[in-house]
């Protein structure tokens, strides 16, 4: 299993980090080890001081693919959920200082968090789906599909260029304005459309 993760898919996030806004989708990779097995054993990293959460629409692959055209990339995908991708943002800002690369700060153990699956009708629309991130029970981030700057389809395409996909790969399809830093006893609930799929404590 692979976990796709795609960066400043949204204009605002990337506006709130300082970034510029990208002119096709930007992709890292975390290994299967940061998958978050149990969320109640989500300990904050000893190696940072500035852990931020970011709230992402995350999909599932179903079908074997390289090189898909994005008309015919929806039918790679039929399960979708909320995620979490922490970061240590500390760590991440020293390393792009330094121009290296930034895994240390995006796909230590445990770093991807997922909520519970939903099966996505044919007749889904991908493109107008709303999601909201809970933060000791008040809303921190909101976003929409329908705000990305790459549609899941495209994401998947381009993904498919350089990699070849496979049946329970995860893509983490970006996260809207509204990231920032959790402490010890914080508890995120994640809302697609008005519906909780995650629960969790920052231990």
């Amino acid at each position: 299993m692979n976990i796709f993760c795609i960066g400043r898919n949204y204009v605002e996030h990337a506006k709130e980090l300082g970034n510029e806004v990208p002119e096709e989708p930007v992709i890292f990779i975390k290994p299967h080890t940061s998958l978050l097995k149990d969320s109640s054993s989500f300990y904050y990293p000893s190696f940072t001081k500035d852990l931020h959460y970011e709230c992402e629409l995350v999909l599932k692959i179903c079908k074997q693919g390289k090189n898909i055209d994005e008309n015919e990339a929806r039918g790679y995908y039929d399960q979708i959920t909320l995620g979490i991708d922490f970061t240590a943002r500390d760590v991440q800002n020293e390393l792009k200082t330094k121009g290296l690369p930034w895994e240390k700060a995006k796909a230590w153990d445990d770093a991807a968090v997922v909520g519970r699956w939903k099966s996505l009708a044919v007749d889904t629309d991908c493109e107008n789906i709303g999601f909201t991130m809970i933060k000791n029970g008040q809303p921190v981030q909101k976003g929409n599909s329908a705000q990305m700057i790459n549609s899941f389809d495209k994401i998947i395409s381009h993904i498919s260029i350089y990699f070849s996909l496979h049946p329970g790969d995860l893509i983490f399809t970006g996260t809207p304005a509204g990231v920032g830093s959790c402490v010890v006893g914080d508890v995120f609930e994640g809302l697609y459309e008005n519906e909780s799929l995650f629960n969790l404590k920052v231990n």
